[in-house]
């Protein structure tokens, strides 16, 4: 199940409960009945390596393609 995290309006403190995805937002903590107001937090999403799929996962032979192909060229030229 997610966990929501909630901030309590008159002291300002944050909770986290679980709820399901079609549960309504609790308007009031269960235990206190203090009000409360859902707080949007950012996905904890880890990127690792340098960041982006082509650096990461590209052939090593990609280098040495282009470089023959580039001597090819220049021998075409000459």
């Amino acid at each position: 199940m997610p966990v929501y995290v909630y901030k309590g309006l008159e002291t300002g403190n944050y909770y986290e409960f679980e709820q399901g995805f079609h549960d309504e937002p609790l308007k009031a903590h269960p235990e206190t009945g203090e009000p409360l107001k859902r707080v949007i937090t950012p996905p904890a999403i880890i990127f690792k390596g340098s960041g982006w799929h082509v650096k990461d996962y590209a052939k090593k032979d990609s280098g040495s393609k282009s470089e023959s192909s580039e001597s090819k060229k220049e021998e075409k030229e000459e």
